[in-house]
């Protein structure tokens, strides 16, 4: 699997955020997107995602899955932990493994982040950890190969970061390739680093 992008280009209220920015990832790649706030770090994940087109540029995927998209074939979890707090935390994750295309061991993945024990409990009563750490078990619950991961590590504490960084070395390690944007290092040495903004 290999991943291209050739000048993607970003405008945003009619503002140019980034543009000629180019890369190429393989599978067993990491990139960490670093720069300030504004530099458009959210735009890129978005426009890898398929949620933004780019004002130019274009994007290319090799390998993977035949006549599905980028988006299709990847895992975007942004800022905003989009669960639905009424459901419990197991309902949530169900609608998830469901939503992306099912067979996802609900429990199992839950393990992963230490919520197996919260999993009747309504989402309505996690901490702003516990969100993020259910947003995350996404990744465990459903394998796919491309991942993009807008500060992850935002509002989880130093084992629940650990968590994280385990398994995306397992995801590395399986041939998998991830897209990090963060203000820092993710504890993982990343193959690729892209800098957006001002140097």
């Amino acid at each position: 699997m290999r991943l291209t992008a050739h000048d993607l280009a970003c405008l945003r209220g009619g503002r140019q955020v980034f543009a000629g920015v180019s890369f190429a990832l393989a599978g067993g790649d990491i990139m960490l997107v670093t720069g300030p706030n504004g530099a458009g770090k959210s735009s890129l994940l978005r426009i890898v995602a398929g949620l933004l087109r780019p004002a130019s540029g274009r994007l290319l995927l090799e390998g993977g899955t035949k006549d599905a998209s980028i988006a299709e074939q990847a895992h975007y979890v942004g800022h905003q932990d989009a669960l639905k707090p009424t459901l419990s935390v197991a309902e949530n994750l169900a609608f998830w493994t469901t939503f992306l295309g099912g067979g996802g061991e609900v429990m199992s993945a839950l393990a992963v982040f230490d919520l197996a024990p919260l999993a009747r409990l309504p989402a309505a009563y996690l901490s702003a950890g516990q969100r993020r750490r259910l947003s995350l078990a996404r990744l465990a619950a459903i394998k796919r190969p491309i991942w993009l991961l807008d500060e992850p590590m935002s509002a989880l504490d130093q084992a629940s970061q650990a968590r994280l960084v385990e398994l995306m070395r397992r995801h590395r390690d399986r041939g998998g390739l991830a897209i990090v944007a963060a203000h820092g290092p993710i504890g993982l040495a990343p193959a690729h680093e892209l800098r957006l903004g001002p140097t």
